[in-house]
């Protein structure tokens, strides 16, 4: 399999790509984004109802251990573009019937680092903000316990969102296109991510930046959310082009 250098100049292309694609498909890839928002509405405002207020950030981060496997619904909409037919419903689900099987097994990692992180973030919770309620309205003052917490969760995240960047980066639209096996196609997103280190981070800062911070302002996802999406498809076709 060719394999192409990931460059900055590729990232600019793969970011005006993925705008292009998700304004020629807006209808079908807001509407596939807005589940995601609704579920992020409601865990955000059960959160807020329970006073663990300061949690929304790590639950925010914590989308993006999950986020990788609904690329395979994204790519059913683009390749339903590329074939000049009418995306809708039905190619978001072809989108996860014509992926390879191993993209569930890929899944299961990722639901398993979703859980350790929540997990370690919880118990930091409970150590450092304990039980007392911290509502929206005394959030903003400075709160040493909450600024512990948001740091080492962090921290916590930070090591495992980047060991998933590596294995799923590439891996999953391998695996939505069957391109290659699950072992090969950890393998080839691990060298990629390894070999253009520099390049690979900052589309990995850009994807969290925009992905998390989305969340925080939720109105803002069914708009970045296919936008990254597609635009990681693009990246995905620059470094490994189709023969």
């Amino acid at each position: 399999m060719t394999l192409s250098p990931m460059t900055l100049g590729g990232l600019h292309r793969a970011l005006a790509e993925g705008w292009r694609v998700a304004g020629a498909t807006r209808g079908i890839s807001v509407t596939y984004a807005l589940i995601f928002t609704l579920a992020g509405l409601l865990i955000m405002g059960s959160l807020l109802a329970l006073g663990w207020t300061p949690f929304i950030i790590a639950a925010a981060g914590a989308f993006m251990l999950v986020g990788p496997i609904i690329l395979a619904g994204f790519f059913g909409i683009a390749g339903a573009l590329e074939a000049a037919q009418r995306a809708g419903v039905a190619s978001i689900v072809s989108g996860f019937v014509r992926a390879s099987r191993a993209l569930w097994a890929l899944a299961l990692v990722c639901a398993l680092l979703f859980m350790i992180f929540i997990t370690d973030a919880a118990i930091l919770y409970a150590y450092m903000v304990g039980a007392t309620p911290v509502w929206l309205d005394n959030l903003l003052p400075a709160n040493a316990n909450v600024l512990s917490f948001v740091r080492w969760a962090g921290v916590s995240g930070f090591v495992v969102a980047l060991l998933l960047y590596a294995v799923a980066a590439f891996s999953v639209p391998l695996l939505c296109e069957r391109r290659a096996g699950l072992v090969e196609s950890v393998v080839l997103s691990v060298r990629i991510v390894f070999a253009n280190f520099v390049p690979a981070i900052i589309w990995a800062f850009l994807l969290s930046a925009s992905i998390i911070g989305s969340i925080l302002v939720l109105p803002l996802l069914p708009l970045t959310l296919p936008w990254m999406a597609y635009a990681s498809r693009a990246l995905y076709r620059q470094v490994l082009p189709a023969a």
